[in-house]
């Protein structure tokens, strides 16, 4: 097990997707847009390795926020080998300082991944590098734990390196997943991710950390349709006609990329039916936050 860590929006949802050669994690330029835990399992001849793709290290006030960090920092307990994502086109700051501070004494193999590195040809490598010799105290040669590992997450340079690289660091064990698997997040949550994937593409930056989707009902097929009903839930009335758009143009449009999506998810023809909710207080509510799938601590 691999569990892929790093602050938001550094390209952590885009290696996954590229290293199983099928999307099964949001992608967005919009921080923070993953929120699960979300694990996508590849399997070839060589054996089967789990990444565990993980929400953005952030400091955070809310309840989900909390959960978001709670689960990035748990994912660590329980694998064999951490990627350290970081987003080379980026200088380093006080998010990027937390994570190394986070995995500094993990006890686990890390490998630095320098993602966007076609971009930056290594500009900013040396502050990173930088960076976790003045948190260990020593030269980076002589850390015997960590590796430099530049690539492209979007466009796929050295992802399958990266792979050799952590097959010959796992160790044995028996498949603990049928080796037609590619990820074990439930159907409804999949379903939820796709619809505020692409209001996340759609909104940018007006108010998507305010957005979040609850699936409310998933009907049997009727003459090989699928019904699904989901509420996407905003704070405030502001941010519902927002969504809505004029003469509800935005929601149909949501509507028509997010069905393209779920019917090759669910194969089969989908009826989506989308509505738009005020939930002033949806971040702290802990029976919404648990019915979007959320294991919280109270």
């Amino acid at each position: 097990m691999v569990a892929i860590v790093g602050r938001p929006n550094v390209g952590k949802s885009t290696l996954l997707n590229a290293i199983l050669g099928e999307k099964v994690s949001i992608v967005s330029d919009v921080p923070q847009t993953t929120r699960h835990q979300i694990r996508g399992i590849h399997t070839d001849e060589r054996g089967q390795i789990v990444f565990i793709d993980t929400p953005g290290m952030h400091t955070g006030r809310d309840k989900l926020d909390k959960y978001m960090d709670r689960a990035s920092l748990g994912s660590i307990d329980s694998v064999d080998a951490v990627i350290h994502m970081v987003d080379a086109s980026e200088k380093t700051g006080l998010e990027e300082k937390q994570v190394v501070s986070r995995l500094n004494r993990c006890g686990k193999p890390i490998i630095v991944a320098l993602n966007k590195i076609d971009i930056t040809k290594g500009k900013f490598v040396p502050e990173y590098i930088k960076l976790w010799e003045q948190t260990r105290g020593v030269p980076v040669t002589q850390m015997n734990d960590l590796i430099l590992f530049p690539l492209s997450a979007l466009k796929g340079t050295n992802v399958k390196k990266l792979l050799d690289l952590l097959f010959e660091q796992m160790p044995l064990g028996p498949f603990l997943y049928p080796s037609d698997a590619i990820t074990d997040l439930p159907k409804r949550m999949a379903m939820a991710d796709l619809i505020r994937e692409k209001l996340f593409l759609l909104m940018r930056e007006e108010i998507p950390h305010s957005i979040a989707v609850v699936i409310e009902g998933v009907q049997p097929k009727r003459g090989n349709v699928l019904h699904i009903r989901a509420a996407i839930l905003v704070e405030r009335e502001s941010q519902k006609e927002i969504v809505i758009g004029k003469a509800g143009a935005v929601l149909k449009q949501v509507g028509t990329q997010a069905r393209r999506d779920l019917e090759e998810l669910v194969d089969s023809k989908v009826f989506l039916e989308l509505f738009v909710k005020i939930a002033s207080n949806w971040r702290e509510d802990y029976s919404t936050l648990e019915d979007m799938g959320y294991v919280l601590k109270q």
